[in-house]
């Protein structure tokens, strides 16, 4: 704490004017108390050191604005510390958010990635077309088998029809459908 004769308050007010010894005086009275306050917000030994520091500086460059009247020179300096500390954590989150983004942008799908998107769109397009030129029925019974995950036992029951009707209607659609899909390549 500070000596005997004089009080934190004080002491501001003395920097606030320049005085150096005065300065070296609150900086041995208070540097501690600073580090805990900024400490509990930064939680990183060195980072913290650094706002120390930065809250000294920015002490011995605004002092002049202290005014007693307003509160004691600790809530003042606490004041300080507290929003300095906040700042250097918001500034390290918003970088690290900032790099993350960059990382992303620069690290986006691979080409490979890409391309098999694009041809299993293709392919879909491909399919969903060649489903078209099916007859209703062979649709019909390829939809239900393939898409809804039918037996062939519930294809003939869902389309009314005799089991081997309904196979052959699968069987007749898929051949179909090779086809069509063998065209297209």
């Amino acid at each position: 704490m500070p000596q005997p004769d004089a009080t934190v308050e004080q002491l501001i007010i003395r920097v606030g004017s320049g005085d150096e010894h005065a300065f070296d005086l609150l900086h041995d009275a208070v540097s501690r108390s600073l580090f805990l306050i900024v400490g509990r917000v930064v939680r990183d030994r060195g980072q913290t050191e650094e706002v120390v520091q930065e809250v000294l500086l920015e002490i011995w460059d605004k002092a002049h604005r202290f005014q007693p009247a307003r509160g004691t020179g600790m809530a003042w300096l606490a004041t300080v510390a507290h929003r300095r500390a906040v700042d250097r954590v918001r500034t390290v989150r918003a970088a690290a958010e900032r790099d993350l983004r960059a990382g992303l942008l620069e690290h986006g799908p691979a080409f490979d990635d890409v391309s098999e998107q694009v041809e299993d769109r293709l392919r879909h397009e491909q399919v969903r077309c060649c489903l078209q030129a099916l007859t209703d029925r062979q649709r019909q019974a390829v939809v239900l088998a393939y898409y809804h995950g039918c037996s062939y036992q519930e294809v003939a029951e869902r389309l009314n029809l005799p089991l081997g009707t309904a196979k052959s209607r699968v069987r007749d659609g898929l051949l179909r459908l090779r086809s069509c899909l063998e065209e297209g390549d």
